[in-house]
């Protein structure tokens, strides 16, 4: 059993034409329950509950706060490198874009860490492209090796990597995967990849339950908002959020919210995701589950992020830099995409503060 077999009882078609056929005595019907199903998230990720966001805001903000309490969870992204053997025309790392790229040396790493220790963060989200001969297994683990006394919390967005190979790095200290599929319609996602090891859209689909079987502690969801309908590719990521904590229980999970921001490419969105949309699926997320993890980078605004703080987002980060080198000052090197919030790590935390919550940098202990 793999979520591939999930996947493929469901057609996108029959979904988009249900979801936009919900009528607003469904939504009002659906609010009334404690416990909210599959079918019911369906119900409200659809444009007839647009007038209940208020509704689910309050909802959401109570059910957050009663498993999350007023905290909040702040990490980093550091970028080792921009290499990537893929051709994905929305990102400013494809192999098809002529940039200076960039790999970070040992040295360059620590410089990096310093970096941001001084910062506050304990929390570490290693980011590379796709490449595997550049940045493959070998180099992952001996990063991880060679930062995780500085940090008590590793995760890493890389390219997908095969069982084994997960289990190896979590012998070295990983704690966390996120991955991807950026769009769960098939189709569209030869589009958008074709050429690469990503080109391959079920070896993508598959990764998690790779994670799962290697028995990592967290893994990470998510869809590219823009490269199809919304709200059909939220209904996957929840049917596969779903289908993993049923088959992986002992693993923890979050769903993260990235829109298609500027970068070194010329696509635009299929399908525009608004800020009011992107309130009503963070609502319907935690109305559906008031367990996982909801995170949200710097893509999005100032104003955004501050007004999402209470509606569920339980991680955020700050400070965010997209490139290798980048918060030591490797200006040539060019970054993924175009962050939004430019705000620093001590605003952000104020602005939290300001809000009644607390920011968390360091929220468990490793003891060996």
């Amino acid at each position: 059993m793999a979520f591939k077999d999930t996947f493929e009882q469901y057609d996108w078609d029959t979904l988009e034409q249900e979801i936009y056929a919900v009528t607003e005595a469904e939504v009002a019907a659906v609010l009334k329950k404690e416990r909210i199903s599959l079918d019911d998230f369906k119900t409200l990720i659809s444009p007839a509950a647009k007038p209940f966001l208020e509704v689910m805001a309050q909802r959401s903000h109570q059910l957050t706060k009663k498993r999350f309490g007023n905290t909040i969870q702040m990490y980093l992204p550091m970028y080792l490198s921009n290499e990537c053997q893929n051709i994905c025309t929305y990102c400013g790392f494809s192999m098809t874009n002529k940039i200076p790229r960039k790999t970070l040396s040992d040295a360059e790493i620590l410089k990096e860490v310093a970096h941001i220790k001084k910062l506050g963060y304990d929390h570490i989200l290693l980011v590379t492209g796709e490449a595997n001969r550049t940045v493959g297994v070998s180099y992952m683990k001996h990063a991880i090796e060679l930062i995780k006394d500085h940090f008590s919390n590793i995760s890493i967005e890389v390219q997908p990597l095969g069982q084994a190979d997960y289990e190896l790095l979590m012998e070295a200290g990983l704690y966390a995967v996120l991955v991807y599929q950026e769009t769960y319609h098939e189709a569209t996602y030869k589009v958008h990849h074709p050429k690469g090891k990503k080109s391959n859209f079920h070896y993508r689909l598959d990764t998690p339950d790779r994670l799962g079987k290697a028995g990592i502690h967290k893994i990470g969801l998510g869809a590219l908002f823009g490269l199809e309908d919304w709200r059909v590719d939220s209904f996957y990521t929840a049917l596969h959020l779903k289908y993993l904590q049923r088959t992986y229980w002992k693993t923890k999970y979050s769903i993260s919210f990235p829109r298609l921001r500027p970068h070194q490419g010329d696509v635009q969105p299929k399908v525009e995701m608004t800020d009011a949309d992107l309130v009503q699926l963070i609502c319907a997320y935690r109305l559906l589950d008031e367990d996982v993890e909801l995170s949200m980078s710097t893509r999005e605004s100032e104003t955004f992020r501050n007004n999402i703080i209470k509606l569920g987002i339980t991680s955020i980060s700050a400070e965010s830099k997209t490139n290798p080198g980048g918060y030591t000052a490797e200006p040539e090197s060019l970054e993924q995409f175009e962050i939004s919030d430019e705000r620093s790590t001590g605003e952000i935390k104020e602005m939290i503060r300001k809000q009644g919550y607390e920011p968390v940098f360091k929220d468990w202990e490793v003891f060996a």
